[in-house]
């Protein structure tokens, strides 16, 4: 599989399940707007939440061979479903088989990295999809570099449809969003603050600070990865290099490419040009 792959310098390779990674992205492209990206949202497929983990595991690694045929040695998986449920398998057993000077890198361990210091009585609130709170993938990282923290989740089912069909100004959004903040301050009134563990929650991110109370700190993903991207590179120069940087972003989708557009729209700021993928 190695000689397939070509040794050029290419773009970074950005994956999620859908349209929640664009906000990943977005950050990313804000802090390293220099570098070519390709986005591939596998939204013939979303969600991943409800699958299982040999399911997730699959379509990820589909979706991270086809951005390194494409030309990436670098794959940000800009998911937190298949960074809690794919990204070990693939770096520990399917790196080292495709390319072991190829990259796939997640968005929990970045995102759990920036509490240290935010909380102020170690009580940290997750709210995620159910395959996210289900994983324990964020009380587990945060138990190797905090373990004095206490992680309290709150599985909330509905945001992310909420989010996708153009519903988050609804009065239905405020409905589900209040239900689960109250649940989970209510499960743990000491929390000061909560972990946004979903790359769509930063949509809902003026409702959700609406809710709650003034003395929560809200941790949203984007930037912390992109920050975090910017870390890695500035250490990793052997992979910077191979990261080609003429400022251009490409855009595909396993789904309709005029549905793409339109459901774009809620997490870009611009126009784009969108092609059709096929992952196997």
């Amino acid at each position: 599989m190695v000689s397939k792959l070509s040794q050029k310098p290419g773009p970074i390779g950005v994956f999620d399940s859908g349209y929640g990674g664009l906000t990943i992205l977005s950050e990313i492209k804000e802090v390293l707007p220099e570098y070519d990206y390709i986005y591939i949202g596998d939204n013939a497929r979303s969600p991943y939440g409800p699958r299982s983990f040999e399911v997730v595991y699959d379509f990820t690694l589909q979706a991270v061979q086809k951005l390194f045929e494409m030309g990436c040695h670098l794959v940000i998986l800009a998911c937190n479903t298949a960074s809690a449920k794919a990204l070990r398998t693939i770096q520990m057993k399917d790196l080292p088989k495709i390319d072991q000077n190829r990259r796939v890198l997640g968005v929990i361990r970045p995102t759990v990295e920036s509490i240290g210091g935010i909380s102020k009585t170690n009580h940290i609130g997750i709210l995620a999809t159910p395959g996210t709170i289900k994983s324990e993938s964020y009380p587990m990282e945060i138990e190797k570099l905090y373990p004095e923290v206490v992680v309290t989740g709150e599985a909330c089912p509905m945001w992310v449809p909420l989010v996708e069909n153009n519903e988050a100004e609804s009065e239905g959004a405020d409905f589900f969003i209040k239900k689960n903040i109250d649940s989970l301050l209510e499960k743990d009134p000491e929390i000061d603050a909560i972990l946004l563990g979903c790359t769509h929650y930063p949509i809902l991110l003026s409702k959700i600070r609406d809710i709650v109370p003034n003395n929560i700190h809200i941790i949203s993903q984007g930037e912390y990865v992109a920050h975090s991207l910017k870390d890695y590179l500035k250490r990793h120069k052997e992979i910077d290099d191979k990261c080609t940087k003429n400022s251009t972003t490409r855009y595909f989708t396993t789904e309709s490419i005029d549905k793409f557009k339109e459901s774009a729209k809620t997490f870009l700021d611009e126009s784009i040009h969108v092609e059709r993928v096929y992952l196997e």
